[in-house]
């Protein structure tokens, strides 16, 4: 762990990674202009969090992060990892940031001890300044120190991907869709790996197709959508934006149809007897909207209610941006 990824950071620190207009267009063929993957995009990420970045396939995520890893060449813009500009300062830059590839890339003929020292060497980690020992059982492979990286489990690559990242002891780990693909229990063990790594003060930034795996862990979630930054709030606020709620009654006879009244945004026949309900929030409360199917004759003879989450906003937010 480096030093500036062990001290707290107070709430005036600089951003870990501070974005300003960055646009990416791909170059397209026969001279027309190509994709454009990121349009103007800003946003800071805050030191010490875990930051999550959202959005549908092709949204501009991955080559955000491939720019950031100096694998992309921005159109336009800047960016700044842990305040080194990664067109002025490029080897500092990447000094500062480890990351964790969706795909699993490693020589299979390796051990995972062999891994990590080849990754410190490129790092020009001195052998006696190495971590690879230290790693490996933080990442719960010791006893695999020896194994050909090809015999390991996939929950074990995704682990050893992790600890390949760390060598170099970078402030900000960034994880590209770290758990696609991988089991209840391994994405469990993957979360409590980077939780840990995040208490001793590394900054992570996530991107996740599992919304209620972002809602739970991360501090703070930008959402792109078409290249464009469409939201970036404090989870809390983020789900804090979704109006609507839903309630599911179930009454005593079958429904004739579902009825609508003012502030029901949508109502639907689930079973013959069972009705759910997705109201405003500002435009009623459970209360009214129960009074209202009283009013057409129905009793009530159970009521559930669910909270909209940040599926719901994230489904609202991309939907509006398609549209405009």
């Amino acid at each position: 762990m480096t030093d500036a990824a062990q001290q707290t950071s107070p709430a005036d620190a600089p951003p870990a990674i501070a974005i300003r207009d960055l646009t990416k267009r791909y170059a397209g063929e026969k001279g027309e202009q190509g994709k454009l993957a990121l349009d103007g995009v800003s946003f800071d990420v805050p030191q010490g969090q875990i930051f999550g970045l959202l959005g549908p396939n092709g949204a501009g995520k991955s080559t955000l992060i491939n720019t950031l890893a100096g694998l992309v060449t921005k159109t336009a813009g800047s960016a700044e990892i842990w305040g080194f500009d990664i067109d002025r300062s490029p080897r500092n830059a990447k000094r500062m940031i480890g990351i964790v590839p969706q795909e699993i890339v490693f020589d299979p003929f390796f051990t995972p001890f062999e891994v990590l020292e080849n990754q410190g060497g490129f790092y020009g980690i001195g052998k006696a300044d190495r971590r690879s020992e230290e790693l490996l059982a933080a990442v719960h492979l010791a006893d695999k120190r020896d194994a050909y990286a090809r015999t390991l489990s996939g929950g074990m690559k995704r682990r050893l991907l992790i600890a390949k990242a760390m060598v170099h002891s970078p402030p900000i780990l960034v994880l590209d869709e770290p758990t696609a693909g991988v089991d209840v229990e391994l994405r469990r063990q993957l979360w409590d790996l980077v939780g840990a790594l995040n208490a001793e003060g590394v900054t992570v930034v996530l991107t996740t197709h599992y919304l209620e795996e972002a809602e739970q862990l991360c501090d703070r979630i930008a959402i792109i959508n078409h290249g464009k930054l469409i939201a970036n709030k404090p989870t809390r606020e983020l789900v804090g934006m979704a109006r609507e709620k839903i309630v599911r009654v179930t009454l005593d006879r079958d429904i004739a149809g579902p009825p609508m009244e003012e502030g029901f945004i949508k109502a639907e026949v689930i079973e013959p007897r069972t009705l759910e309900v997705t109201y405003d929030r500002d435009a009623a409360s459970a209360g009214q909207v129960l009074a209202r199917i009283q009013a057409h004759g129905y009793a009530i003879q159970d009521v559930t209610t669910r909270e909209a989450d940040l599926e719901d906003v994230f489904v609202s937010l991309t939907s509006a941006s398609r549209q405009e």
